[in-house]
């Protein structure tokens, strides 16, 4: 009973590691791993074996902004087990990465938590850094902007009310849009075949009429594009189409 009891604290209780056969990724990509679970002092019941895959994200609270971690995505791996005490178990899963989740860059941190749901027990947790690259699709956006003189100034995982958690990407404008913007900003949502890019080009006031309008936020202009595989596979159409959306919402 004693064992039991101090099990059910977190002593002498089952224990899990999670082993990815890699730790890094581009979205849309499978994981490959095992969950191994290593039984403690006294036999446990587990409800169910769940991979969470994790981030962190800034959110606005009473005019001031606070980091909380967020679940991307959630992945049953087994459930409806018994682990012997001192027993070994490996349980391997394959799993696919969401179009959505974040790249790591700007030492955005990415995780795979893993979590045991034991009955009337601490769950015991196991937490797995991954790093995620930009997706292609990503890197031929960012390419064009590049091209046409924008340099990636802050990227910043953040929570909107209209579209959730997004990571957007802020850049200065420098080159032939220099005098024109105070700077532009992009969130990207991915598909399989295609991106969905959402711009926000904020104008650099210029005489009377400019400072009103940047008083009154009416110096931001908003603009949804998309673009297929064949779009993306041609970088000068794409930079083309990129500038011209861009200099129709400068002026």
């Amino acid at each position: 009973m004693f064992k039991k009891l101090l099990a059910s604290v977190g002593v002498g209780a089952a224990k899990v590691d999670t082993q990815l056969d890699k730790d890094q990724f581009i979205p849309g990509e499978e994981v490959t791993g095992k969950v191994v679970i290593k039984g403690g002092d006294v036999d446990q019941s587990i409800d169910a074996i769940n991979l969470f895959l994790m981030t962190e994200a800034v959110r606005e609270v009473d005019d001031r902004k606070v980091k909380e971690k967020v679940s991307l995505e959630k992945y049953l791996v087994t459930q409806d087990l018994v682990i012997s005490a001192g027993e070994t178990k490996e349980f391997p899963f394959s799993v696919h990465l969401p179009y959505h989740v974040p790249a790591s860059l700007s030492r955005l941190p990415i995780w795979f938590e893993t979590g045991l749901d034991i009955p009337m027990a601490l769950d015991p947790q196991d937490r797995d850094p991954v790093k995620i690259a930009p997706h292609p699709y990503v890197e031929s956006i960012l390419d064009a902007l590049n091209h046409l003189g924008f340099s990636v100034r802050k990227v910043e995982m953040e929570y909107s009310k209209k579209l959730g958690y997004v990571q957007e990407f802020e850049f200065q404008p420098r080159g032939e849009f220099r005098s024109y913007l105070d700077e532009l900003e992009a969130i990207f949502f991915l598909y399989e075949d295609r991106i969905e890019v959402f711009l926000e080009v904020d104008r650099r006031a210029r005489g009377l009429g400019g400072l009103f309008a940047e008083a009154l936020e009416m110096d931001e202009s908003k603009v949804k594009l998309s673009f297929n595989k064949a779009e993306l596979a041609n970088p000068t159409t794409l930079t083309e189409q990129l500038r011209a959306t861009i200099q129709r919402y400068s002026q």
